[in-house]
């Protein structure tokens, strides 16, 4: 099949050695997607080949980079990069939060259908959702300037956690030098396999930790 076949390639491009069933709930997580996408508008994505690269290979390309073992995905929407991120390491405790309820009940779906037992779906505003734990990382698909990401998400993170930001651009040195609470520690091209355009990953961490 074509979308496996573009999964291994991705797979060995990431040096990410997945077992056989990791790779088939990820596909099977696919076409989830692919079915529900009709109806609730989950990602602006509809080729399900597309998705393996600009979803799947995409939120894969940042496991080597979290930290811990507790997981934050704030506004999740689809599961993205959350659920790739917990199929592909079962020790991940994940949780998923998202404000939009549809998007939320696709999430408590794709948890029963794939069998997640590491995955938790919170429905909530990130400033205003109570989760009952801090995280070792807190990740995002960036949605908003540093300053703003930080602002909202920041209190969700252990002291010792860090923030883990999934961007297009790499953001400016001004916006990196103006955040007081947090600092930016790194910021690292992403390489994703069969995906166009920029993208990077800034790692940033509390001043006092």
């Amino acid at each position: 099949m074509a979308w496996r076949t573009t999964l291994d390639l991705g797979c060995d491009a990431l040096t990410l050695s997945l077992v056989e069933a990791q790779k088939q709930t990820l596909l099977d997580y696919v076409a989830l997607l692919e079915k529900w996408n009709k109806a609730y508008n989950l990602t602006a994505v509809r080729d399900p080949m597309e998705m393996i690269s600009r979803h799947i290979l995409d939120s894969l390309a940042i496991l080597p980079a979290i930290q811990g073992d507790a997981v934050l995905d704030v506004g999740t929407g689809a599961g993205l990069p959350g659920i790739p991120l917990a199929i592909a390491n079962p020790a991940l405790s994940v949780a998923l939060l998202d404000s939009n309820s549809k998007k939320t009940r696709f999430l408590q779906q794709a948890k029963a259908e794939l069998a997640l037992d590491n995955v938790m779906v919170v429905h909530g505003r990130v400033e205003q959702v109570d989760v009952e734990q801090q995280f070792d990382t807190v990740t995002a698909r960036a949605f908003a300037s540093l300053e703003k990401v930080v602002a909202l998400a920041g209190r969700h993170c252990k002291e010792t956690g860090c923030l883990l930001l999934m961007m297009g651009d790499a953001p400016p040195l001004s916006e990196q030098q103006a955040l007081n609470d947090f600092e930016v520690i790194e910021v690292a091209v992403l390489q994703v396999p069969n995906t166009d355009g920029a993208r990077h990953i800034v790692k940033l961490m509390r001043r006092d930790s």
